[in-house]
């Protein structure tokens, strides 16, 4: 039973479409059949919106571990992250039952829900998200526990993700706004059906989705300096089959560096904008059923 759900954007300053439907929200009032729910509208980074930025010190979705709640540090949103656990949390015994927390991304990747965890709950979560909107992405990261992830989402008792783009940093789409839109509104009709016990996993077609495999970087020099970038077969492909053989990177002096895995990967997040200090060029994935 979903008592308290917190819906969040600006978890990344940058990132409009959650903080463009939060403020609509707030001003306008949530859709009226969502009445049910006890839905609350957060801004989580204040601050590195106003600044346009996706962070001032350090990234927010990344200080949520048990560790870094647990030691004392002074960057704004490592207090900020401490402040968010008091209101939602405390982790590993919230006062709330979901957090939906709204994020963009500059790749591809169209509407995407991010999942933790790909048990029974979850399953008919996607299942319902993918019914209603046949356009999403499901997006699995399981590859840890749910309370050891970083997320601002797993202050929550259960906790997702909306991951939507392509939109430049601190641009708002329209396109991209409706598809946030649609499928924040999605997760809540599940919330809806969910507290009615209208919800039987086996009434829901399986559904296609995507296991999170490992981060593949840019090659790099000796000296730490790049060689090469997205090749233009790859770039925009996200959840696409990459398959054995095919280019990934095009060197600087006009050469193909192949995906040499054993059978084909679907890559997302790539060439993703905030991911360029990290020199992270891709994730992979395995499709899977849910």
């Amino acid at each position: 039973m979903f008592n308290s759900i917190a819906l969040v954007g600006g978890t990344h300053g940058n990132e409009t479409s959650g903080i463009q439907l939060i403020n609509n929200w707030k001003k306008q009032g949530i859709p009226q059949r969502f009445n049910a729910l006890n839905v609350a509208l957060t801004i989580a980074n204040e601050a590195a919106l106003e600044a346009n930025v996706r962070f001032i010190d350090e990234d927010l979705n990344r200080q949520f571990t048990m560790d870094a709640l647990n030691t004392p540090r002074a960057s704004k949103e490592a207090l900020l992250a401490q402040s968010i656990n008091n209101k939602f949390g405390p982790k590993g015994n919230a006062k709330t039952d979901f957090v939906i927390d709204i994020h963009n991304t500059t790749s591809e990747m169209g509407a995407t829900l991010i999942i933790l965890e790909a048990d029974e709950f979850h399953i008919q979560l996607a299942r319902f998200v993918k019914q209603q909107m046949p356009e999403a992405n499901i997006l699995v990261e399981d590859e840890k526990p749910y309370l050891e992830h970083g997320y601002l989402c797993t202050t929550g008792k259960k906790g997702v993700m909306i991951e939507v783009g392509g939109q430049p940093q601190g641009v708002l789409r329209e396109d991209v706004y409706l598809l946030t839109q649609t499928m924040a509104e999605a997760i809540l009709d599940f919330c809806i059906a969910y507290n009615n016990q209208q919800i039987e996993t086996d009434a829901l077609p399986a559904c296609e989705a995507f296991r999170l495999g490992k981060n593949i970087g840019f090659p790099l020099d000796e000296k730490g300096k790049r060689i090469a970038m997205v090749h233009h077969a790859l770039q925009d492909n996200d959840f696409k089959p990459l398959l054995p053989g095919s280019p990934m990177f095009r060197t600087f002096d006009g050469k193909d560096i192949l995906w040499q895995g054993e059978k084909e990967t679907y890559p997302h997040f790539i060439n993703e904008a905030a991911y360029f200090k990290l020199d992270v060029a891709f994730a992979t994935s395995e499709r899977i059923m849910l």
